[in-house]
């Protein structure tokens, strides 16, 4: 599987952007997808996740209530729905594919190569 992530940009405090990573290779829909994200000078960080089948979804709980995450299996496509924006959501936003959705970063077998998100205030 072959990610590519896209949607990063600049944006204003309480702003919104949605971050899309598409996928090559037919097996996409058999892997839970996540996100993360990199700050400077900071480990990368678990953001969300989605299982394969859609049915389960996973954040980290400075997201939640603002990001969602959502995938289109007929598009290979996974989503990143970033709402009210902070400062500290500002880092280099990650997709992964991997077996079983996890926190731990070391579990993804694929990696998109990255997108910039600022949030300036």
């Amino acid at each position: 599987v072959q990610l590519q992530a896209s949607g990063g940009g600049l944006v204003q405090v309480g702003g919104s952007l949605r971050l899309s990573c598409a996928a090559s290779g037919r097996t996409f829909s058999r892997y839970g997808m996540g996100w993360f994200r990199q700050a400077p000078g900071k480990e990368r960080e678990f953001v969300a996740g989605i299982s394969w089948t859609t049915s389960s979804t996973y954040y980290v709980d400075s997201v939640k209530g603002r990001f969602t995450i959502s995938r289109d299996n007929a598009k290979n496509t996974v989503y990143l729905q970033m709402n009210s924006l902070k400062p500290e959501d500002t880092a280099i936003y990650y997709c992964a594919a991997a077996s079983v959705i996890t926190a731990n970063a070391h579990n993804y077998n694929y990696w998109g190569q990255g997108t910039l998100v600022t949030v300036s205030s």
